[in-house]
This record gives structure tokens, sequence and C-alpha cells, in this order.
């Protein structure tokens, strides 16, 4: 297994044993339908997705690894192995708030019946502490989440791309149905002023799952 070093950072003992670690992971994960290059591969730029910007470089190889699993996923979904399951995709501008909380709402409701992903086209640092709080109300947490950009195989696998105000730069792949959302951002607003804004979140995902064919689970 070849060493995963990000071009402009120096990976610490540890880091290089992580990702070695995730690496083996991903492998036993999804054996069979990608060899060794292709999980490195996306595994080392899902890495240098985060490297840029992160403030916590110890998590640095698990956020790439559950990115690289996510992207796994839908590669695989494209390149036809799947399940069948409806699979949504949420995009906002940081991926920090409305996005996240539509996808915890849909993963809390549809549960294994569907799929969710999100992203951003100018992802944060960190998800919005009032939408934490705010859905936390719910019994919901979004506090493991992290901000991530939207892939084009990601994209290209969802059936559903929901976009919340970003605009020009949301992804258009032609024969993909998309949904525009038009929300409020959350972004530093208090835990009272997202409350609305986390109720209108819910009540379209219920009603975007009732059109799936998703029986809500709560």
């Amino acid at each position: 297994m070849t060493d995963l070093q990000p071009p402009r950072h120096t990976l610490s003992i540890d880091q290089q044993l992580a990702l070695r670690t995730a690496a083996t992971r991903l492998h036993g994960e999804f054996d069979g339908i990608f060899g060794t290059e292709t999980i490195e591969q996306f595994l080392h730029s899902s890495y240098d997705q985060f490297a840029g910007h992160s403030t916590v470089p110890n998590f640095l190889p698990l956020l790439a690894e559950r990115f690289a699993r996510q992207r796994l996923h839908a590669l695989a979904k494209i390149e036809g192995h799947h399940d069948g399951k409806p699979t949504v995709l949420f995009l906002c501008v940081h991926n920090a708030g409305r996005s996240q909380m539509a996808m915890g709402f849909f993963q809390y409701l549809a549960g294994n019946q569907a799929l969710a992903w999100s992203g951003g086209s100018e992802p944060g640092h960190e998800i919005n502490p009032s939408a934490i709080a705010a859905m936390r109300e719910r019994g919901i947490s979004i506090a493991t989440e992290f901000p991530k950009p939207w892939t084009d195989e990601v994209v290209r696998a969802a059936d559903v791309v929901i976009t919340m105000g970003c605009g020009d730069a949301c992804p258009i792949f032609p024969g993909k149905r998309y949904l525009d959302w038009e929300l409020e951002d959350p972004a530093g607003k208090s835990v009272e002023d997202v409350r609305p804004v986390r109720d209108e979140i819910e009540r379209r995902v219920r009603g975007l799952l009732d059109e799936l064919g998703v029986p809500a689970l709560a």
C-alpha cells in the first residue's frame, strides 16, 4: 500500500497510520467493486479537500475516510452496484446549516429505506452551532457531521438534487431531477431564529419522502 502524502502538508506518523488503517477498511468494504488504486486515489483526494483549512489536523484521516466512503458509494451506484434505494443530495453554500439539517431530518425519518448526502459550493469550517442546537431539540444530532464539497460522482449518483441558495454555483447535470428550496440562511442566527427554518425544512423533507414513496418512521 502506498503512502498517502498530501502535497501541501507533512503528515505525522499517527496520521499516516490512520490513513493506512482507513484504506484497509475501505478495501474491505469495497472488495470486488474497486481496486486498490481507485480506493487510495479517492482517500487521498478526500484528504486534500480538508487539509487546506482544517483546524483539527488529527481528525483529518477520519474526515477523509468518511468522505471517500460516500464518494465510493456514489461511484458504485453510477456503475450499477446499488440496492435501488432512493438517493437525495442536499446542497447549499457552506454545507453548515440548511443542507445539514435537511440531511439530518431525511436520515432520521427515512431510516435505511433511502439515502441522503449533502454538500456545499463553498464549504465552511464547522456546522452552525445554532443548527446543531435546534436539531437537538428534535432529538436529532448533526454534531458529528462536517461541511464538505459536492463532487461530480455524488451529484451524478443522486436521484434528486435539492438546492438551497447556492445559485449558479450548484452543479447542473442534464436529466437530473432538481428542486430548489428557498430557505432563509441560518448563518449567524440564534437558535430561536433558526427554529422556523428547521421546522420548514422538516415539512419539506416529509413532503419529499411522500413523493418518493418512503414512509416516514416518525
